[in-house]
């Protein structure tokens, strides 16, 4: 059966679907006015406080940066020639100022790790010691500065005589997953298993380095190594 068609004059009769939705929406905001009042004040708080929050940090990013340079220019000229210790001693003061005025800012973590190395430079390992394991705890463990740090972090426990301390730090970047320094970590624990008297241990580090890293910077000081390891005395004929 045939659909019967609406006229014209009964359908400008009913009323337009899109109206009456307008209609009751002004009447809902009407009457919850108040309400959107707040609301809308609200979204405009959030919306300032997110902007002078981003315009703040902006503003210590860019403060920290320019502390950041003071400092490092000032480690460059203790190294100039011989190394220049009130230099250094003034690069410390500097790079701690832009921890602690600048803690919010990118650079104050760069500037952990510059403040620990003049410790270390200093001969304060455990003032270098603490510096770096705070550093290392701003980055996850697939960032290459974490491996650098654990590197840093064995150099400090090496220099002081505590090598079992140096090879646990090496051993963190050598069984990482991500290949950043692996080569280095390895053939310093090498070494310094032979420093600790243990030969055997670095034999094999030295046997495993040569043969997985053929391209290593570190590959001629590990044949050295190699060489050096004292042979069986003949018994003479």
């Amino acid at each position: 059966m045939a659909k019967k068609k609406i006229s014209r004059k009964e359908l400008l009769k009913k009323p337009d679907e899109f109206m009456t939705f307008s209609g009751k929406a002004i009447a809902f905001y009407k009457e919850h006015s108040r309400q959107f009042e707040y609301v809308g004040m609200a979204i405009v708080g959030l919306f300032l406080l997110y902007l002078g929050i981003n315009t703040y940090l902006k503003y210590v990013n860019k403060k920290g940066q320019e502390a950041y340079h003071v400092a490092y220019e000032s480690v460059v000229k203790s190294m100039d020639a011989e190394t220049n210790q009130e230099e250094l001693k003034k690069a410390g003061v500097l790079f701690n100022e832009v921890i602690d005025k600048y803690g919010l800012s990118k650079a104050s973590k760069l500037a952990l790790a510059e403040s620990a190395y003049i410790h270390f430079l200093n001969k304060e390992h455990d003032e270098a010691v603490s510096q770096y394991l705070t550093f290392l705890d701003k980055w996850p463990g697939n960032d290459p500065y974490n491996a650098l740090t654990h590197l840093a972090v064995a150099a400090c426990y090496e220099e002081k005589g505590d090598l079992g301390m140096a090879i646990q730090h090496l051993e963190q970047v050598s069984s990482s997953p991500q290949d950043y320094f692996q080569d280095q970590a390895i053939f310093n624990m090498a070494r310094i298993h032979r420093l600790a008297k243990e030969t055997e241990k670095s034999d094999t580090l030295l046997s495993e380095f040569i043969e997985k890293y053929p391209s290593s910077p570190f590959l001629p000081q590990a044949k050295a190594l190699v060489q050096a390891i004292p042979t069986s005395v003949d018994s003479g004929d």
